[in-house]
């Protein structure tokens, strides 16, 4: 299994990851002739090497003509991304990376992610950032994402809402939960477009996992301070051994907190098109911000067996998925209401077993745990890594999260009891 480690000791943004990449063995032609299909424009790309106290890196730089480029909305950068025909899972993760930056500036401003208008993280350079990070890592064929705590840096920021704290707002959304530290020199260390690309990418953050080291890249940040190595360095391998997480494990669509909401209910009545392509559209469906997707048998006109199509939205996503089902199913209208809807406080932990670490989804509510879940995932791959039954991994799991309630009672129900599913 490939495997990659951020070491960001020196802290991490887009253009560092590209450099980096490129230092990896990326190539830049093919990275800028893929960029190209953004369709982006008033921009140049290169790299060069330089040095950061005495260690050669690669410096990627973006030069962009700002005075021609428009604001952009999130809805905005998902059709950019999409209409560039990256593959599937380059598209999916970078337009997850802008989605993370959206909440996160949205709850800085307090609004929705569907109202932001991008400045600094919508500019072209971000979009190259971002969407070239997703690509370079796709030419590597990098199965799993890891990372080490994060030097955030510490004082104060320039941006186009004036002085800013560092971290800035967005990024102390995006870090929020994962292990950082300030560090002593002043600065900006982590940027917001860096930490919505680590933070989608990777699951666990701290010390380097066991892996066979294949390559060493390190990618130049724009300063040089005297004696520091301003430079992030990506370690690149194969694992072997457990890939046991030593900190809280992030899955990127999997949290949400508690409360009551307006979602958006998208429907359908579909008798006439390919089973195939239903498993399509909900891929895309998820791509662009569904919050689910189902599928229903019904019975429809002229005693037809039909499917019934649902989806549920953002109110902000509504029309996007609206367009969808009209383009790429056979239907011929949808319908859509709004409904409300209300949910736990869902977070998702780590835990270590005899197998390997697992992670848990737990549901709260107002600090209480109800109920928990191993991810099913990470429970099949451990079994077929040990040859074990999956419900022995499941169990050891599901034993290891009560031991850690047991050491945390103020966490459990009331009743003192859980819920398992």
């Amino acid at each position: 299994m490939r495997v990659l480690y951020f070491d960001g000791f020196a802290g991490v943004s887009g253009d560092m990851i590209i450099g980096a990449l490129l230092d990896l063995g990326v190539d830049l032609d093919r990275l800028k002739q893929q960029v190209e299909s953004l369709g982006l424009s008033d921009y140049e790309i290169g790299a060069e090497r330089v040095r950061r106290s005495g260690i050669a890196a690669t410096k990627f730089t973006v030069t962009v003509n700002e005075a021609a480029q428009p604001e952009r909305t999130l809805a905005d950068i998902r059709a950019l991304i999409k209409g560039a025909g990256l593959g599937e899972q380059i598209e999916r993760r970078a337009i997850r990376a802008f989605e993370l930056l959206a909440e996160a500036e949205a709850h800085v401003h307090g609004t929705t992610a569907g109202h932001i208008h991008f400045h600094e993280v919508g500019a072209v350079d971000s979009i190259i950032d971002t969407v070239g990070a997703m690509i370079g890592l796709e030419m590597l064929g990098v199965d799993r994402f890891f990372a080490s705590a994060l030097r955030v840096g510490h004082g104060f920021v320039r941006s186009q809402h004036g002085q800013l704290p560092v971290p800035a707002p967005a990024t102390a959304e995006l870090v929020s939960g994962l292990p950082v530290y300030g560090g002593d020199i002043e600065g900006e260390f982590v940027t917001p477009t860096g930490a919505a690309i680590i933070t989608t990418l990777c699951e666990s953050f701290g010390a380097m996992p066991a892996m066979k080291i294949d390559r060493v890249g390190y990618g130049a940040g724009s300063r040089d301070p005297e004696g520091f190595p301003n430079t992030l360095r990506l370690v690149l391998g194969e694992a072997t051994g457990s890939t046991e997480a030593r900190h809280t494990v992030l899955e990127p669509l999997g949290e949400s907190r508690a409360g009551d909401e307006q979602v958006v209910v998208i429907e359908t009545n579909i008798d006439d098109m390919n089973p195939q392509a239903y498993g399509f559209v909900m891929e895309r469906a998820f791509a662009v911000g569904a919050l689910d997707v189902f599928l229903a048998p019904v019975q429809m006109k002229k005693e037809r067996p039909g499917v019934l199509l649902t989806v549920l939205a953002k109110p902000d996503d509504a029309e996007v998925l609206i367009d969808l089902l009209l383009r790429e199913t056979t239907t011929l209208g949808v319908r859509y209401y709004n409904a409300n809807r209300r949910t736990l406080d869902r977070v998702v932990e780590s835990v270590a077993t005899e197998y390997g670490a697992v992670r848990i989804k737990v549901a709260r509510d107002s600090g209480r745990t109800l109920h928990f879940q191993p991810e099913y995932e990470d429970c099949k791959r451990l079994a077929e890594q040990a040859r074990v039954p999956l419900l022995e991994v499941q169990d050891a799991a599901r034993a290891a999260y009560r031991e850690r309630l047991k050491s945390n009672p103020g966490e459990a129900d009331s009743n003192g009891e859980l819920e398992t599913k």
